[in-house]
């Protein structure tokens, strides 16, 4: 079959699909990648050889057209639900659709498998009136989010003589104990077994250099709120006789100073720098806190915008995580939790939920069963 993957123009978004885009492409599909021009060398990097489909501007253009229709918004920053909604389900809709159905026409998909919050690949599923599914990446979005969101979008559908259509399946990383509390899955959702982030040549090494002497903790910030006032803050009361440190960069490594302490690598997949963590540092981005989380890692966050603050709070709801607002107190909290063991066993019980889930491979072929089973009905 030929799969388009649908994403936001985002390291954050484009990531979580690629063990589903991999996963398709050892099972012989046709694939290719819905988003902005502007990811091409994220994709040469990250998704070698698979197409690119490109339409809509990059983050940047979307964040300026929302600061001019919300006035004083910050949708990644502040992350209020309507400056939210505009930047997902109404800016980028109206910058990206009529190019992504015009591109998707001439492929010619079979099923479109987007990121949740991509509203593009959705509307272009249904104008080709095909079935579409969704790849969450992270725990459950609240009401006060997801409400404002799809009554944005609603009018873009109407506006091209289309309706609403639900998913056929929603690929759901997060267990149960790091959803809301209450929470039932929709009869469509399809649990996955979430994995670090890894490329094709990724080989797993220990970075650490301490043996046991120090704990060993991986600073990561992510790829959006990685700015160096708040990596140096953290990495300042973090460095300590007590600690070994590896903190990622964005940028070149070479640019900082490692100490005997504190090594700096630039960003690389998750895999390869979990192995040997004790406790990973994070601002919480869903990737970051879902990869420690499946390896038993418990985390110290410290929520900067996004969705990192829901992800923040389900991680400790469950016992799995310590959050501060001050990095003032990152060593402390660092201590509390490999000091205490039970942050460790709740990171663990999220682990041995995730295990035995079905893998992007099987997920996708549980979806395109279910759309062929539909079709013959």
């Amino acid at each position: 079959m030929r799969l388009l993957f649908a994403a936001v123009p985002a390291l954050g978004h484009l990531l979580p699909l690629a063990p589903f885009i991999h996963a398709a492409r050892e099972a012989g599909h046709d694939v290719a990648v819905l988003t902005s021009a502007g990811m091409a060398p994220a994709m040469e990097l990250e998704l070698p050889g698979v197409t690119l489909l490109p339409a809509g501007p990059m983050p940047p253009e979307l964040f300026a057209e929302v600061a001019r229709r919300v006035p004083g918004s910050d949708p990644a920053a502040a992350p209020e639900p309507a400056a939210v909604a505009e930047f997902f389900a109404g800016v980028r809709v109206d910058l990206s659709a009529d190019t992504a159905i015009e591109e998707a026409t001439r492929w010619q998909p079979d099923a479109i498998i987007a990121d949740a919050v991509d509203f593009v690949g959705p509307l272009v599923a249904t104008a080709l009136a095909i079935p579409h599914a969704l790849v969450a990446f992270g725990p459950a979005l609240p009401p006060e989010f997801t409400t404002p969101l799809f009554s944005v979008v609603a009018s873009r559908y109407a506006d091209r003589g289309l309706a609403l259509v639900p998913p056929a399946a929603m690929f759901d990383p997060a267990p149960s104990l790091l959803q809301p509390d209450g929470w039932v899955p929709p009869e469509f959702v399809i649990p996955f077994q979430p994995a670090p982030h890894q490329r094709e040549d990724s080989a797993a090494a220990n970075l650490f250099a301490s043996a046991g002497e120090r704990i060993p903790v991986l600073l990561t910030l992510g790829t959006v709120f990685g700015n160096d006032t708040l990596l140096g803050a953290l990495v300042s009361n973090l460095e300590s006789e007590q600690t070994d440190v590896v903190a990622t960069v964005m940028e070149k490594a070479e640019q900082h100073h490692n100490t005997d302490h504190v090594r700096y690598e630039a960003f690389r997949p998750l895999a390869e720098l979990l192995p040997g963590a004790s406790v990973v540092v994070s601002a919480g981005g869903a990737g970051t806190v879902l990869a420690a989380l499946s390896q038993g890692i418990p985390l110290v966050v410290i929520p900067q915008g996004a969705d990192q603050f829901i992800n923040a709070e389900r991680a400790a709801a469950a016992g799995a995580a310590k959050v501060i607002s001050d990095p003032a107190d990152t060593l402390d909290a660092v201590l509390e939790v490999t000091a205490d063991a039970q942050y460790a066993a709740a990171a663990a019980a999220i682990r041995d939920q995730m295990r035995g889930r079905q893998t992007p491979r099987q997920a996708i072929e549980t979806f395109l069963a279910q759309v062929a089973a539909a079709a013959s009905q």
